[in-house]
């Protein structure tokens, strides 16, 4: 059952030397390829990162997090503003069968196109998209028998930190004006002494019915 993979999935940061199969590995980057998005803008690119000299480099832009360097893989997740500009927007609703009536009826209101409520908004935006394909990534990984941790900690765009090592990456992996790395997720298989509990807030803290304070219940 999905509900169980999602349960038992831990963020494992002690990997063993074992390599993983470039056919799991697209998999997985499929499971991100395919994954939901607010009008199929799709305000993402996914970068898979083996190369020791790069995940070294990526290690300094989370804080020295030494799993991000001693993982098997990492996926780079950018969050792509230009993805929300006249033109790449545009083409997707064209693709949605919209004429150019409608195209500019969309790009008129702000809480549909977030470009008319300034650049932050648009990075908000991007964010909340791409945060739905690394969910699904991440289980499409313990589907395959493959463990993997989310790295948050990082220098970018919202950070504003490291400048220096910000720009190292950006030449690294190639990424233009308004090309944002977000995320990382590192796979890799656990070591079998790697066994971390999973710790969640009472459910009824979290899950209320109807209203804050009002507890759902089977």
């Amino acid at each position: 059952m999905l509900l169980d993979l999602i349960q038992n999935r831990k963020s494992i940061r002690n990997y063993s030397e074992k390599n993983i199969p470039n056919e799991d590995l697209k998999k997985i980057l499929q499971a991100g390829y395919y994954a939901p998005s607010w009008m199929n803008s799709q305000p993402w690119k996914f970068i898979l990162v083996k190369d020791e000299e790069s995940k070294a480099l990526l290690s300094q832009l989370a804080l020295n997090q030494p799993h991000v360097k001693s993982a098997n893989a990492v996926i780079v997740c950018i969050a792509d503003k230009n993805a929300w500009n006249r033109e790449n927007f545009g083409k997707v609703l064209a693709r949605r069968g919209m004429n150019e009536a409608g195209i500019d009826k969309i790009l008129s209101v702000p809480m549909l196109y977030p470009v008319l409520l300034g650049d932050d908004k648009v990075l908000l935006r991007s964010v909340e998209q791409v945060t739905y394909a690394i969910s699904y990534m991440m289980l499409e990984a313990k589907e395959l028998g493959i463990d993997s941790c989310i790295i948050g900690a990082i220098a970018n765009e919202a950070t504003v930190w490291q400048e220096d090592i910000i720009s190292k990456v950006n030449e690294k992996l190639n990424l233009k004006e308004g090309e944002v790395l977000i995320s990382m997720i590192t796979l890799g298989y656990a070591k079998e002494e790697e066994k971390p509990e999973k710790m969640r807030k009472d459910f009824d803290e979290i899950i209320h019915f109807e209203r804050v304070g009002q507890k759902f219940e089977v």
